[in-house]
């Protein structure tokens, strides 16, 4: 995972806060990407066809190759490109690893930070400031007391919007514009809910071993497995995940 992350940073620290171009994917409406989203993904690729030359690729910029191996690497090289070409530090590298559609390993890449949080094995960790650590989610229970982050409510419509107002109306704090960063800081035990909706597979896979080795509960609002993406609920706790999900689904 380091060996990635480095090739990842190589390419998107020197373009960080600099005027690089920015291209819209969309005809209608704003879907950002970049020089660095596009030659981070090369990187990786190139670093993971010659490391593993039978696994399979699925990424946000350049599709999927042999996806139809045991083993699938699914990479998102910037998630928050809006952050990234906005210069806020709320951006990271998604990749992570599947075997037969579960997610065994991932990792979120700060580089301008200088922070690594992965998964591997039985548990989740953290390599920068302060020193390298075991993640571990925080032991909320109530909607109450809990912590919430989302990128933008503005993404919900009609009846998800409702859902997920009733559920902001309950939490004891909301911050929005987060983006993978949020994921992160619950498994590092300072949030406690995410909730978003729309999510690509490259836009989660990488997370779901990194929350539920640190002790969360990660899935769609349908309770369906997350790394099918779509509308997503990560929660601290057990408990907390029922009842985001019960208030969601009401």
């Amino acid at each position: 995972m380091r060996c990635i992350a480095a090739a990842a940073a190589a390419q998107t620290l020197p373009r960080f806060r600099q005027a690089g171009l920015v291209s819209n994917k969309l005809a209608s409406g704003f879907d950002p990407v970049t020089e660095a989203d596009r030659e981070a993904e090369k990187a990786i690729r190139s670093l993971i066809r010659s490391t593993f030359p039978d696994h399979g690729i699925l990424g946000e910029e350049f599709g999927a190759e042999n996806t139809d191996s045991r083993h699938v690497w699914v990479i998102d090289p910037i998630d928050g490109t809006r952050a990234f070409i906005s210069g806020l530090p709320l951006w990271g590298t998604l990749v992570g690893l599947t075997d037969g559609g579960d997610a065994i390993a991932g990792m979120m890449s700060q580089p301008f930070t200088g922070e690594l949080f992965w998964a591997a094995g039985e548990a989740s960790h953290y390599d920068g400031p302060g020193g390298a650590r075991r993640l571990a989610t925080r032991g909320t229970r109530a909607i109450a007391e809990a912590t919430m982050c989302t990128t933008t409510p503005a993404l919900f419509a009609g009846e998800m919007r409702a859902s997920y107002d009733r559920l902001e109306g309950s939490v004891r704090l909301a911050r929005y514009g987060t983006d993978c960063y949020a994921y992160a800081m619950l498994a590092a035990g300072n949030v406690d809910l995410v909730v978003e909706t729309g999510l690509q597979p490259y836009d989660i896979v990488a997370l779901v071993p990194i929350i539920e080795r640190a002790g969360g509960v990660i899935t769609r609002w349908d309770g369906g497995p997350a790394e099918k993406a779509g509308d997503i609920v990560a929660a601290a706790t057990p408990e907390l995940h029922a009842a985001a999900l019960e208030m969601l689904n009401a």
